[in-house]
């Protein structure tokens, strides 16, 4: 799919204003794109921690990693990055490329400008200093070689800025950028109150997020043998862990970085899920819940059971009356609706 931004980064190479260098260099929250892909060498190397934009820059070709999986190694002469519309994540994001671009390297970034390309670029020449600007696909582009106006006390105050922190009176731990990062999202809420205590066997929760309605699943749920988090931003999931340890010495917990439109590994007696419906760069998209759908429809044993929560106008009924052999709607408010759906025995 067309990406504006990740095209809109390009445009100082292809108009020859940057080349590449030599030596490889960083693409920080990679996405995979069509100026990427005709311009952009293979030795590049992609960091992404979003799943689906992680598997599609491998399938273009690219040597990709989640954060912190390949380590620190040298610096480099060039930093790309796509900065997200979270001015704390963006903000730790520009400290991040300015520690890891070489003293007299450049970094180039582009932001939409209905996701804060503005407030994006002003801060970027806060760490940097002035830089050389450029509009196209309704995006930002700036640049700036890291040289002697470049503030390395701001990188630091702003390297931790999205950092797990503790939320609801320490009740769990989030970060700046999660979905939901800082409250109970009220979907979550209403389907964890509808959840019967009776629920038992292996339980799998899709788009975990930071762990919300798996720990009230396991909260409320003693039967519950086995719960797999299936979670497809490395971000969240690490919240997730530490918000569930406290069950682990009683459930078996699996904790997945997986795309789960592409479906799943294993069978479940219990599915729960409050699936996304936006993409990455927040286009609707509820083919995305239809997806989750059809993808717990094929994991559940027969007899098992799909609890969802969604909002009321999604167009989600076609594929559960087809997938499932009986679909009720167990409560609606604010919005919103919860749904069981039992696989046929």
């Amino acid at each position: 799919m067309h990406d504006p931004a990740s095209d809109a980064l390009l445009l100082p190479f292809i108009s020859g204003q940057v080349a590449w260098p030599a030596a490889p260099a960083l693409f920080l929250r990679a996405r995979e794109g069509m100026a990427l892909r005709a311009h952009a060498p293979r030795t590049l190397a992609c960091e992404q921690g979003f799943r689906p934009a992680f598997d599609a820059l491998r399938r273009a070709g690219f040597s990709a990693h989640a954060p912190g999986e390949a380590g620190a190694g040298d610096p480099h002469p060039l930093v790309l990055l796509l900065p997200p519309r979270q001015r704390d994540e963006a903000r730790a994001l520009f400290a991040d490329a300015f520690r890891r671009v070489a003293p007299g390297g450049t970094v180039v970034a582009a932001m939409a400008n209905d996701a804060g390309a503005k407030s994006g670029q002003a801060d970027f020449e806060a760490l940097f200093g002035t830089a050389a600007v450029a509009s196209k696909h309704k995006c930002r582009v700036f640049r700036a070689v890291r040289g002697e106006r470049a503030d390395a006390s701001l990188a630091q105050r702003w390297a931790e800025l999205d950092a797990p922190r503790p939320i609801l009176d320490g009740r769990f731990t989030s970060r700046p950028g999660v979905f939901a990062w800082d409250r109970i999202d009220a979907a979550s809420a209403l389907l964890a109150a509808h959840l019967p205590e009776t629920l038992s066997g292996h339980a799998a929760d899709l788009g975990a997020g930071w762990g919300y309605l798996s720990h009230e699943v396991l909260s409320r749920c003693a039967g519950i043998s086995a719960l797999d988090v299936v979670e497809a931003e490395a971000r969240a999931l690490d919240c997730a862990r530490a918000n569930l340890a406290p069950f682990g010495g009683r459930v078996a917990l699996d904790f997945q970085w997986r795309d789960v439109t592409s479906g799943l590994s294993r069978r479940y007696d219990v599915i729960v899920t409050n699936p996304p419906f936006h993409a990455l760069r927040g286009d609707t998209r509820p083919d995305i819940g239809r997806a989750f759908i059809a993808a717990a429809a094929d994991a559940l044993v027969p007899g098992g059971a799909l609890w969802l929560v969604a909002n009321r106008q999604l167009p989600y009924e076609e594929v559960l009356d087809a997938r499932f052999a009986s679909v009720r709607i167990v409560a609606q408010r604010d919005g919103f609706k919860v749904v069981e759906a039992v696989k046929a025995r």
